[in-house]
C-alpha cells in the first residue's frame, strides 16, 4: 500500500512538472525524441515525460535592436560611424529555431554588411541628405534575406550619422557662409523694399498736393463766377424795380441835376455837366 502512495505521489509530481502555461506573445518550440513535433502557442500544454523537450521559448513581440556604430566608408572615400536600429520579430518559430544558428547575431552582421554596401555607393553628401531612402533599403534588404530564418524586419532607422572631425569643421564653416549669405540677402531685400515704399509714399504725396491744389482752384473759380453772378442778379433786379415803378428818362435827368448839386458843394474845383442836360 506503501508503494502504491510513493507511485502516485511520483505519477503527480511528474505530470505537474510537465504541465506548461506560455504566455501571451511567446511560443515554445517542442521535440519529441531529438525531431521537431509542434509549436506550442499561449495557453495550457502538457508534454510526455522523458520524450517530449521544450527546445526553445520565443518572444513573439517586436524587438528593438540597437546595434553599436559601424564604420562605414563612402564612394568618396570618406570614413564615417553609422549608428542604426532595426525593428524586427518573428513569424516562424520552427524557421527561427531550426533556420539559423544565433538569429539575433546573424541579422546584426547582416545589417553591418548591407549598410556598408549602401553607403559604398553614395558620396557623402548624397549619404548625409538621404536617411530615407538607405532605411527603405536596408530594410528591403534585411526583410528579404530573413524570411529564412522566420524574422520580419518592419523596420530599419539610421539614428546618427558621425563623419570625421575634419568634414564636421567644413560642414561648419559651408553652414555659417550659407547663413550669412542669406542674411546679406534678406538685409538687401528689405533696403530695396524699404526704398520701393519710400518712392511710392512720395510719388503718393505728390498726386494727393496736385489734387488738392486743383480743387483749391477750381474751388476758387466757382466762388469769383458765382459772385459775379450774384452781382449781375442784384443789377438786374435793380432795373427791374425802376422800371416797375414807372421812372421815367426826364426824372433820371432830374435826379442827376441833384446829384451834381451834391457835388458842387463839395470841394470840386472843376465840374463837367454831360451835353444830354441840355435836351
Amino acid at each position: 500500500m506503501f508503494i502504491f502512495i510513493i507511485l502516485f505521489i511520483l505519477l503527480l509530481v511528474l505530470l505537474v512538472t510537465n504541465i506548461h502555461i506560455v504566455p501571451q506573445a511567446h511560443c515554445y518550440v517542442l521535440e519529441r525524441l531529438g525531431q521537431y513535433l509542434v509549436t506550442w502557442e499561449a495557453g495550457f500544454h502538457i508534454k510526455v515525460p522523458i520524450f517530449d523537450r521544450i527546445v526553445n521559448k520565443i518572444s513573439l513581440k517586436e524587438q528593438v535592436l540597437d546595434f553599436p556604430p559601424q564604420s562605414v566608408i563612402t564612394k568618396d572615400n570618406v570614413t564615417m560611424k553609422i549608428d542604426s536600429v532595426v525593428y524586427a520579430k518573428v513569424f516562424d518559430a520552427r524557421l527561427y529555431t531550426y533556420g539559423v544558428e544565433n538569429p539575433m547575431i546573424g541579422l546584426q552582421n547582416l545589417a553591418a554588411t548591407t549598410l556598408r554596401n549602401i553607403i559604398g555607393s553614395m558620396e557623402l553628401d548624397q549619404t548625409l541628405s538621404s536617411r530615407d531612402k538607405i532605411n527603405t533599403e536596408m530594410q528591403q534588404i534585411l526583410d528579404e534575406a530573413t524570411d529564412k530564418w522566420g524574422i520580419k524586419v518592419t523596420r530599419v532607422e539610421i539614428k546618427n550619422i558621425i563623419p570625421p572631425a575634419e568634414i564636421e569643421e567644413v560642414m561648419t564653416k559651408q553652414m555659417r557662409a550659407e547663413r550669412e549669405r542669406r542674411q546679406t540677402v534678406l538685409e538687401a531685400q528689405a533696403h530695396q523694399e524699404a526704398v520701393v515704399s519710400r518712392a511710392e509714399g512720395d510719388k503718393r504725396a505728390k498726386v494727393l498736393s496736385a489734387e488738392a491744389e486743383k480743387e483749391a482752384r477750381i474751388a476758387t473759380a466757382q466762388g469769383e463766377a458765382q459772385a459775379i453772378k450774384m452781382v449781375y442778379e442784384a443789377e438786374a433786379d435793380g432795373m427791374r424795380l425802376l422800371a416797375n415803378a414807372g421812372i421815367n428818362e426826364e426824372v433820371l435827368r432830374l435826379k442827376s441835376i441833384e446829384a451834381l448839386k451834391n457835388v458842387a458843394d463839395g470841394q470840386a474845383t472843376k465840374i463837367y455837366i454831360p451835353n444830354d442836360l441840355n435836351r
